[in-house]
């Protein structure tokens, strides 16, 4: 198989180009460039809603996270010491607000698992949503299959959130393990077992 058709080396590099693209607008935008900024935190919107509404489990507390997200981006984006690291780096600061938000949540919605209980200056402008679905709550149903989402939301939160990461996000183990604070053999295990289960739950719904 040639380096061309090789799937692997494909997501590899497609992962890498990722991780240029936004280490170039972490150090334009900490340079002062406006546009890079606005550009950062529109890819950085669409990351920390998707990931915070997957992994916090409620749409509103998604976006708080992803406001709190963005806000973070605008005011630190200067202290960023590795360009290249921006993505653990954000996905590090939902996984944190997430649990502070389950903590500061008084009384807990039936069935859900916080996500650890596993025993083993001016912020920039965020449009609030109505009442309404917000949209990008109805992308991200859209985008994932309903039975998939039952799945995900069935699994323990632990579990999810490294499916998440690793599968959807398409994150390397490595960046994974650092977000979680889990070891890349923990990861790895983790992983099989919650493909597993999200397997068992695809086929009995």
């Amino acid at each position: 198989m040639s380096a061309a058709t090789d799937p692997a080396r494909v997501v590899d590099g497609t992962r890498e180009a990722d991780r240029g693209a936004y280490a170039s607008l972490v150090r334009d935008a900490a340079g002062g460039d406006r546009a890079a900024m606005e550009r950062l935190l529109m890819r950085a919107q669409e990351v920390a809603y998707r990931f915070s509404f997957l992994v916090c489990g409620h749409a509103a507390d998604a976006e708080d996270v992803m406001q709190d997200a963005l806000l973070k981006t605008f005011q630190h984006v200067q202290r960023i010491t590795d360009p290249s690291a921006f993505r653990t780096w954000l996905y590090s600061t939902v996984r944190n607000a997430c649990l502070m938000k389950r903590r500061r949540r008084v009384g807990e919605p039936p069935g859900f698992v916080p996500i650890g209980a596993d025993a083993t200056g001016d912020a920039p402008p965020v449009d609030v949503p109505d009442d309404a679905t917000p949209v990008d709550e109805q992308m991200m149903q859209a985008a994932i299959g309903t039975r998939l989402r039952a799945a995900l939301e069935a699994i323990p939160p632990a579990y999810r959130m490294i499916v998440v990461l690793r599968d959807m996000e398409g994150l390397s183990t490595r960046e994974v393990a650092t977000i979680t604070g889990y070891s890349e053999a923990n990861v790895k295990q983790r992983l099989r077992r919650a493909r597993l289960m999200l397997r068992r739950h695809m086929e009995g719904t």
